[in-house]
């Protein structure tokens, strides 16, 4: 993997990211394929929308149909007919949203299926090991995402677990001479020192790429700008940077800002799905009663598919109706939204007025796209 960085407007930065798959331009959202699909489309749709890489659950993908079942296909690429670009989270996030189902030992966590309640132990070890099986480009650690609140001397104790599972999937991952890439994970909490600690000890073991995770639990967005004002600008330059979990187009600024270069998040999709959609004017709910008559485009400003052919009336329709089509046709201008806000973003950066970018945009997005009490992370 070969990571090129060809503009820095203040901290943030146009790069590539090249991987044996193909190309990513950075920044870079990544659509979220929870079970090897993102959801409602198919993966020649999402390329030809514009995505160079997407992401797939190593816990969901391990427990069904079975990363052995993967790997005799021939790997995730064939299994799920996507051949550019994966990104395989560790299955850590989940573990950890399954509080009352998993026990954390030194040696890795044992957990209960949220499918039929069978009883499973992953170590660092077994996560690599899962990973390489899939065949994905890009491999996190098995990581401990700790909750928000959690005081802080359990973040001390986590973060050491954090380190240490890196180590043996760092070891782990040098035995097995594949060629895929391995990123490490910084943990800390909302804890400023104990992040810097985080960063320090993952950097010291050394790996492709670094991400922060173990935000956009619930922690105040105050909480999360000020880590990742703090810990960006001390992670490896030459390294990609990546913000987990984290997809609301003002937190995506913010990190942009200094010097974030990959995301990930549902938010586009699953709001798709519960008919709320994102325009140039900002947010819409589709199924609000004023659309019942519209002739109009969901987005003047937009030529993604379903703007191009079907009405605001249409859409809410279909939404009221339940129909499948409903789920599609948001899901595409939603994805269609977000990859377009993206490149622009790059262009913003590439051409110096990033800072304009982001003052023309803030408005619109705090005025129309603020976050709904719903946890977008990965699901």
């Amino acid at each position: 993997m070969q990571f090129k960085i060809l503009k820095k407007d203040g901290f943030a930065r146009t790069a590539l990211l090249e991987t044996k798959r193909g190309v990513i331009h950075t920044p870079a959202f990544m659509p979220v394929g929870t079970n090897g699909t993102v959801k409602a489309m198919t993966p020649e749709e999402v390329r030809d929308i514009g995505y160079e890489i997407i992401l797939s659950n190593t816990y969901h993908l391990y427990l069904r149909p079975g990363h052995e079942t993967i790997k005799e296909i021939g790997g995730i690429h064939r299994f799920i007919n996507w051949q550019g670009p994966i990104l395989t989270d560790s299955g850590g996030f989940q573990i950890y949203s399954l509080a009352s189902l998993r026990k954390i030992t030194s040696e890795g966590v044992e957990f209960r299926s949220h499918i039929d309640g069978s009883l499973h132990f992953i170590s660092p070890e077994r996560a690599i090991e899962i990973q390489i099986a899939l065949g994905s480009d890009i491999m996190m650690v098995f990581d401990e995402c700790v909750p928000y609140p959690a005081e802080k001397q359990y973040v001390e104790k986590s973060i050491k677990l954090t380190k240490d599972w890196a180590e043996r999937c760092k070891n782990y991952f040098e035995k097995q001479r594949t060629n895929q890439s391995l990123f490490g994970i910084i943990q800390g909490g909302v804890y400023d020192d104990l992040r810097e600690k985080s960063l320090e000890e993952i950097v010291k073991i050394g790996f492709d790429g670094y991400a922060i995770g173990g935000l956009s639990v619930g922690e105040p967005k105050e909480d999360m700008y000020r880590v990742v004002k703090n810990v960006t600008p001390l992670m490896p330059e030459d390294k990609p940077r990546y913000l987990m979990g984290v997809g609301d187009l003002i937190d995506v600024l913010h990190a942009v800002e200094h010097g974030i270069d990959m995301f990930d998040c549902v938010m586009p999709t699953r709001n798709a799905r519960n008919g709320t959609l994102f325009t140039s004017r900002g947010r819409i709910s589709i199924k609000r009663s004023e659309f019942k008559d519209d002739s109009t485009a969901l987005d003047p400003e937009c030529d993604c598919y379903t703007c191009r052919n079907y009405t605001k009336a249409f859409l809410r329709h279909l939404y009221m109706c339940r129909e499948i089509l409903s789920m599609r046709l948001n899901t595409i201008h939603n994805l269609y939204f977000y990859c377009k806000f993206f490149e622009k973003m790059r262009t913003a950066i590439a051409e110096g007025r990033f800072q304009d970018f982001k003052k023309e945009w803030l408005p619109v997005l705090e005025k129309n796209f603020s976050s709904e009490p719903d946890d977008f992370h990965h699901s």
